[in-house]
Parts: C-alpha cells; sequence; structure tokens
C-alpha cells in the first residue's frame, strides 16, 4: 500500500502540532512565553509545587532542555527551587506570583484554543478523534513494534 505524505497518520500529527505551537507561540510573545515554557508552567502545581524530576516524563522533554528552561524561569523570577520536605535529595519546583501570572496566560490559551476546537467539532467527532489517538499512543507503547521489520532488513542485510 502506497501512502501519500498526506496520507500518513506522523504527518498529519506533524504538521497539526507545529501549527498549534506556531499559534500558541504568536499567542505568548508579547508575554514572553512559548508554546513549551507555557506547557512548563501548566505542568508545575501551584500549591504544592512538582518534583523537577517528574516535569520532563510528563512533557516528553529532555531533562536537559528542561533544566536550560527553568534556569531561565528561576533568572526571569518565574519559579524558586526548594528542597523537597519528604525526600531532601530532591528538588521542587515552585511559581512565584510572576510564574502564576505567565501559567494564568499559558492556561488561558489552551482553553480558549480549546473550546474554539469544541465549537468546530462536534462531540461525537471529538470523542472519535480522542479514541484515535488513545489507541495510536498504545500502538506507539508497543515494545514489539518495529521487531518483525528490523528483523527482516537485518536478515536481507546479511544475505546481500
Amino acid at each position: 500500500m502506497k501512502l501519500k505524505r498526506e496520507e500518513t497518520v506522523d504527518y498529519n500529527f506533524k504538521v497539526t502540532w507545529h501549527a498549534i505551537t506556531k499559534m500558541y507561540n504568536a499567542y505568548g510573545a508579547p508575554f514572553e512565553i512559548t508554546a513549551s515554557t507555557g506547557f512548563v508552567l501548566l505542568n508545575i502545581d501551584v500549591d504544592l509545587g512538582t518534583p523537577a524530576t517528574k516535569i520532563a516524563p510528563l512533557l516528553g522533554m529532555e531533562s536537559r532542555s528542561l533544566t536550560r528552561m527553568l534556569k531561565t524561569f528561576e533568572e526571569k523570577g518565574w519559579i524558586v527551587k526548594k528542597p523537597d520536605p519528604v525526600d531532601g535529595r530532591s528538588v521542587r519546583i515552585f511559581l512565584t506570583s510572576e510564574g502564576i501570572k505567565k501559567r494564568e496566560l499559558s492556561r488561558l490559551s489552551v482553553k480558549e484554543f480549546n473550546k474554539k476546537v469544541r465549537e468546530a467539532v462536534p462531540g461525537k467527532d471529538m470523542n472519535v478523534f480522542l479514541d484515535v489517538v488513545a489507541r495510536i499512543n498504545k500502538i506507539i507503547d508497543d515494545k514489539e513494534l518495529f521487531t518483525q521489520l528490523k528483523n527482516q532488513i537485518l536478515e536481507n542485510e546479511q544475505n546481500h
């Protein structure tokens, strides 16, 4: 089965995600917020703070990227780092009043975008979309996804 680029799942996710990121970046620019910084801010618990080690996995980020971002947040006065009261070896990230403002701007943009999408896409279609995304994520999580293909390629290379 030959698929055109526009017919592949990956292409459509990539193009759509790029457009969403661009939209959030344009909205956030006057507030010094990017799509990435907004998503990080949204994943910091306002009341309890969030363990620094939990943020990157939640967002599928590399810890190095998150470390740089948190350093920038700290320099801008959006966060403070405090020792975890339960696990003294761990650090919790807390939002400052300025960080809470930036988080709220991010929250409002996510809410507005989702409201507009839900106005344009009937509930039944949205449920189907979310179900399809859940199924795709299950396929992605399958550790054996490419095992057979990889083995076939390696076998072909050995035979030639």
